[in-house]
């Protein structure tokens, strides 16, 4: 009876083992999950930041010292070469005009009509970016009363591992940082001759000129900066995390009688999102995102396919 009774229990025990690890089996295998070629867009970017400068910024200081009298312009105002942008007096000029007005407005008026007052003049096309001086304020010859500039500009930083893929006349994409969303398209206007290095970083300064400056535009904005390689629109694409590269070559992982199989593709252009299929595939067929275990044994296989590169790794073999 004890025997039987044992027998039983072993039997039950046995069961009981089968199906706990039926059931963790079944819980460590997840569903693969898949995804189609579908006809798409990719666009070839090197990416950089930048920031808002003037492509020429010209500090306007008085031809004389003494007193500014009128300021004709403001922040953001356009201005064109040989306008009045302000007024002033001389230091003998501003002394007289004090001492005549102890004598009454005639005095005033005739001091005013004897002794011009000196005008400050634009030397270029541009717009003003900075007014540093109010009517009454006493300056120097060396004091900036104006700052203006010519055109915005963007002056990025493009590291030299990238420099040989831009190229003057270059289509470029920017998106200040304050405006995310504002698309703004632009040309390389020039490449820096000389390097600079920044954080141990060698980096050579391209300036960026835009088709337009919108009106949020504003010296010192920081922007991001794309300089577009190459667009190419309708053609097959898949992500780039389903395509894994062993050495020179592209595989994607396709289903063969219910497993997962490697199967070599050809690709094209790519980007940060998704690559070009070019050969293997066609728009409609579907691969299977690869899992850990999948690229491992890729990884192992391509290793024997390709076998030892060593004269004495292959005679040990032998």
């Amino acid at each position: 009876m004890r025997k039987k009774i044992w027998g039983l229990g072993l039997v039950v025990s046995g069961l009981l083992l089968v199906v706990g690890l039926s059931g963790c089996a079944g819980k460590s295998e997840e569903p693969l999950k898949s995804v189609k070629v579908k006809l798409g867009s990719i666009k070839a970017e090197v990416p950089s930041t930048g920031v808002v400068e003037p492509r020429s910024r010209l500090e306007i200081k008085p031809p004389l010292s003494g007193r500014i009298d009128e300021v004709l312009v403001r922040e953001g105002d356009s201005v064109k070469k040989g306008d009045i942008l302000a007024w002033m007096s001389s230091s003998d000029r501003a002394a007289i005009l004090d001492a005549a007005r102890a004598k009454g407005a005639d005095e005033v008026s005739k001091w005013e009509d004897v002794y011009k007052r000196t005008p400050v003049v634009a030397p270029l096309n541009g717009f003003i970016i900075q007014r540093a001086v109010e009517p009454g304020q006493s300056v120097t010859i060396n004091d900036p009363i104006l700052v203006m500039a010519d055109y915005l500009i963007v002056k990025a930083q493009v590291d030299e591992t990238d420099i040989g893929r831009i190229s003057k006349g270059q289509v470029v994409n920017i998106e200040l940082d304050a405006y995310q969303g504002e698309s703004i398209d632009g040309r390389v206007e020039h490449i820096a001759f000389e390097s600079k290095t920044i954080n141990n970083v060698t980096i050579y300064q391209v300036d960026v000129l835009p088709g337009r400056v919108p009106g949020f535009f504003r010296a010192g904005m920081s922007a991001t900066v794309n300089f577009i390689l190459s667009e190419k629109n309708d053609i097959p694409v898949l992500p780039l995390n389903v395509v894994k590269k062993v050495g020179e070559r592209s595989y994607v992982f396709v289903l063969k009688e219910g497993k997962a199989q490697p199967l070599q593709i050809t690709t094209g252009l790519e980007n940060t999102l998704n690559v070009q299929v070019t050969g293997g595939l066609g728009v409609g067929d579907e691969v299977v995102v690869p899992t850990i275990p999948m690229i491992e044994q890729l990884n192992k296989r391509f290793q024997r396919t390709r076998g030892p590169t060593n004269p004495l790794q292959r005679r040990q073999s032998d």
